[in-house]
């Protein structure tokens, strides 16, 4: 049986990274007696995968898992033994059983992510930084200085940002998640700082990541789903 676990990661478990929230829910699975299968050979490990890494000091209320178990048990029973074993930051919101093929695959189905952007008081690139932001994501091209370990170039992330909202002193984010054209929300940021010629201050603003999608769609037009959305409750 595979299952997708879904859950959040918030407060002072923002700044453990990927790798580190990894080796975390394998021992909670431990802990939590779930009957997890593992691989063969000489070095058995679980068979589990992430959907989409967060970034560290980045929060989310969206983030996967999946995992294949050694025998069936029903997912509200899953979920429960799971929080048991969670430590303060951690919680795991829901389980949900997918089948065999494209669905249970979740880090080759990340299609795209909301995110919420919010300012720490004072620290606002410009006063007026909700008019500016809306003019600056109206522009025909976003071009931002993207690294990776292979090349340094720059890149125009405007058809990557395939949603945009700002009210209530927050931006709200659908970006592009896939590996070929991943962008996160500090590039949008970067890039608006860099259009208005200041300076940003340090930690000026805060990220929370909402969702992450998978597209049932194509290039010209969009279907987004969550992965939550691509299995099922097992009683």
């Amino acid at each position: 049986m595979k299952v997708r676990i879904k859950f959040s990661k918030t407060g002072a478990m923002k700044f453990i990274g990927h790798l580190d929230t990894m080796r975390f829910f394998q021992k909670a699975i431990r802990r939590a007696d779930i009957p997890v299968a593992y691989s063969e050979g000489f070095s058995p490990h679980m068979i589990m995968s992430f959907a989409a890494p967060l970034g560290v000091g980045t929060t989310s209320s969206g983030e996967y898992f999946d995992m294949q178990l050694a025998k069936d048990m029903p997912t509200k029973e899953l979920v429960r033994r799971m929080n048991t074993a969670m430590v303060e930051g951690i919680e795991v919101l829901s389980a949900v059983r997918v089948e065999d093929g494209k669905a249970s695959k979740a880090m080759s189905l990340v299609a795209a992510a909301d995110y919420e952007v919010t300012f720490r008081e004072g620290r606002e690139f410009v006063p007026d930084w909700e008019s500016k932001l809306e003019e600056y994501l109206r522009q025909p091209e976003l071009p931002v200085f993207k690294k990776t370990k292979r090349s340094e170039k720059t890149v125009d992330i405007k058809p990557f940002i395939y949603q945009y909202q700002i009210q209530e002193n927050k931006l709200f984010l659908k970006l592009a998640a896939a590996s070929s054209n991943y962008t996160k929300p500090e590039q949008v940021m970067d890039g608006f700082a860099q259009w208005l010629g200041v300076e940003q201050k340090p930690f000026a603003y805060i990220v929370h990541r909402l969702e992450v999608y998978a597209d049932n769609g194509n290039e010209q037009k969009h279907e987004f789903v969550t992965l939550e959305s691509l299995g099922e409750e097992v009683e």
